[in-house]
């Protein structure tokens, strides 16, 4: 029978460097939070080999004493918590005290550092199999980490790497959460003394959004707000333990001695339904500053643009969710990748209004993709729809529209389908009305739609649709949704079902069954319009709250710049007025 034993001190640091390293990005992760922990506004990581060879993080944050940095490279020492009450209000993006001796058991690390105050000299902390060297060395107010070597002593976890490129693609998306999250601070990653990324830290979330993306990117997209509960936060003088902190970022107050509950502060920046992505990996989140990966808060961005997204497609957006640091786990994940809130619902219900409201107020319009074999310039620009000229109609489809110095084209069948809709959602605020069917008509359900026809029956009945099992897997509809007077088809009832298996948009399902009835009428091709027609159509248009898209996610409007006509016949611009 085997014995029970207690691992030596190398050994259990080994295991904790499993739990907290565990390849080239966790490394810069922890540094990188240590470094916008310590008030840093500055942050360069530079790596070489993927991070294999060196991994080197600069800040210009407070930086350490010689004794913090030597306390700072040993096991379970941090300046972020003091006690166990402090685990339940985490302020800042790490606290374990693990990360610096777990990459030190795995790699060579050094740490040179100074604080203000501190002289002309710092402190340089070596790591490495031979022990812990500490020496006087010449450095500004901040800290520089160097990592070499990484798992060169653990070759099993080295081989079982990815390929350089995938391993340097995992720092960058690390980098660019950060940045994103952190649009105050300036981020420069190079690899291999090639600058991949920069961000300028202005504070502007589409400036962050620039040096991650590009400028076709950023110029479509809108940045968003709102704000839940609270009232005015209360503010936090205390001290975070002489590590230096964000501690003023996260604190929101945790409302005693106030009736209203703690406030959610949602910010960031949105793209244009007309900028989309194969992948919701896009979607970039955060939680008080933290990089985290969260179905449900993605899943109520994608809620916010609704109808707006065209098909499978995906947005980008960086999202930020600011609660009180009581209000939220942040222990639920050994790499800090998840949270868990004391109120989701609430954080989604304020991250979708967010997002929503962000894109109704924003000019949506699609800047057509023509090709002259020269670049197109890309512009969101002010909406004009009241000042729109119409100057014809092509293919009886788009209708031809001037807006100073560019041509609109609108998808009458589109825009239509999109006034329809939004005067469909509006008459049934409530229940949708029902029209009875005499005779009932009959549908066979599958078992899987019977169980989802019997869960969720108070829904189905909000929708306008009255149902009644007749046996054997039949099913008799003996009324069906009318809103309007426009009577749906009984065999809806499947359509709803199937949206509610998918899990689109399940606890409101008449957006696609009213999505479905505003088609039919609508304007087909081939349907000609006077001037007086169209410009009604247009009028309508610009009513709606969200005019750029029709229920079912298809631009209604593409914009075409009079620059890209010019250039496209050698032309030079010209402008009006």
């Amino acid at each position: 029978m085997a014995t029970i034993e207690r691992l030596d001190e190398a050994t259990v640091a080994r295991i904790a460097a499993g739990e907290v390293v565990t390849r080239p990005a966790s490394v810069v992760k922890e540094l990188v939070e240590n470094s916008l922990d310590a008030g840093a506004g500055s942050v360069e990581v530079a790596v070489e080999n993927a991070g294999l060879d060196l991994i080197r993080v600069t800040d210009d944050g407070h930086g350490m004493s010689r004794e913090d940095a030597v306390l700072a490279v040993e096991r379970h020492t941090t300046s972020k918590i003091s006690g166990v009450d402090d685990v339940e209000r985490v302020r800042t993006l790490g606290f374990r005290g693990e990360a610096l001796p777990s990459i030190a058991s795995v790699a060579d690390l050094a740490v040179t550092t100074r604080a203000a105050g501190e002289g002309a000299s710092g402190t340089r902390v070596t790591v490495g199999e031979g022990g812990t060297g500490v020496e006087a060395a010449g450095h500004a107010v901040g800290t520089t980490v160097e990592v070499r070597d990484l798992f060169d002593r653990v070759p099993a976890r080295r081989e079982s790497l990815g390929t350089p490129k995938r391993e340097f693609a995992r720092i960058s998306d690390a980098v660019s959460r950060y940045a994103l999250a952190h649009p105050d601070v300036r981020f420069r990653l190079t690899h291999d003394e090639r600058t991949v990324l920069s961000a300028p830290g202005t504070g502007e979330r589409v400036d962050a959004l620039l040096a991650v993306y590009d400028r076709t990117v950023a110029g479509q997209s809108t940045e968003l707000a709102a704000v839940e509960g609270g009232g005015d936060e209360a503010s936090d003088d205390g001290d975070d333990g002489g590590g230096g902190g964000r501690d003023d970022r996260a604190d929101g107050g945790d409302g005693e001695g106030r009736s209203d509950a703690p406030a959610v502060r949602v910010e960031g920046v949105a793209c244009y339904p007309s900028v989309t992505r194969a992948s919701p990996e896009h979607v970039y989140l955060s939680v008080n500053g933290r990089p985290v990966r969260d179905g449900d808060l993605r899943s109520a961005v994608l809620d916010g643009y609704g109808s707006l997204l065209p098909g499978s497609r995906a947005p980008i957006a960086a999202v930020d969710v600011e609660v009180p640091p009581d209000r939220v786990d942040q222990n639920v994940h050994p790499a800090k990748a998840e949270v868990r809130f004391r109120d989701p619902e609430r954080v989604a219900r304020t991250v979708e209004r967010a997002v929503r409201e962000a894109l109704s107020t924003a000019d949506l319009s699609r800047a057509a993709s023509v090709s002259f074999d020269t670049e197109t310039a890309l512009a969101p620009a002010e909406s004009r729809f009241d000042e729109l000229t119409v100057i014809g109609q092509f293919r009886g489809l788009y209708l031809l529209c001037e807006a100073d110095d560019d041509l609109l084209v609108v998808d009458q069948h589109a825009a239509h389908e999109r006034v329809s809709y939004e005067r469909l959602r509006e008459a049934v605020e409530g229940e949708v009305p029902t029209a009875a069917l005499d005779p009932p008509a009959t549908l066979s359900l599958s078992p899987r739609e019977a169980s989802l026809l019997d869960a969720h029956r108070e829904t189905l009945s909000a929708a306008g649709f009255r149902v009644e099992e007749f046996g054997g897997g039949t099913y008799r509809v003996t009324g069906v949704p009318a809103p309007l007077g426009r009577v749906a088809d009984p065999r809806a009832l499947k359509d709803t079902l199937d949206t509610l298996l998918t899990g689109e948009r399940p606890d409101d399902p008449r957006d696609a069954l009213l999505a479905d009835l505003a088609c039919h009428p609508s304007l087909k091709a081939g349907d000609a319009l006077s001037r007086e027609e169209a410009r009604d159509l247009l009028d309508r248009l610009g009513e709606c709250a969200r005019p750029y898209a029709c229920p079912h996610g298809r631009p209604t409007v593409l914009r075409i710049e009079e620059g890209t006509l010019a250039r496209g016949f050698g032309r030079r611009a010209t402008r009006l007025g």
